[in-house]
């Protein structure tokens, strides 16, 4: 007898299977999602001043997608604000090399 695929968990849009990319690829593509990691990058910032940083984006959304992102223990609020966690900085890491590829291509594209 064939293995069903485990049902999808609760918030994971276009996947029937919840596997972890899927769910990681689904929360990171939300708006916002990715500019407040950047916003974070260099440390902790008030609620107010990450929405500044985020061209004055919505306050809803931004506790929305904050809230999001503290139960996927990427996030977490400290004493002086909003800031990544261990595993935060972790995510934000595998960035750096998806960045340099981003700006070689945009030099690449524009001409």
């Amino acid at each position: 007898m064939a293995k069903q695929a485990p049902a999808a968990k609760p918030g994971i849009r276009g996947s029937r299977t919840g596997r972890p990319i899927m769910a990681l690829l689904d929360l990171l593509g939300r708006r916002w999602t990715l500019r407040i990691i950047w916003e974070l990058r260099e440390g902790p910032l008030t609620s107010r001043a990450l929405r500044s940083a985020c061209d004055e984006a919505s306050p809803t959304i931004l506790q929305t997608r904050l809230t999001e992102l503290r139960e996927a223990g990427f996030v977490e609020l400290t004493d002086d604000g909003y800031g990544l966690t261990a595993l935060g900085r972790e995510l934000f890491a595998t960035f750096t090399p998806l960045n340099r590829f981003a700006e070689r291509w945009s030099k690449h594209a524009g001409s």
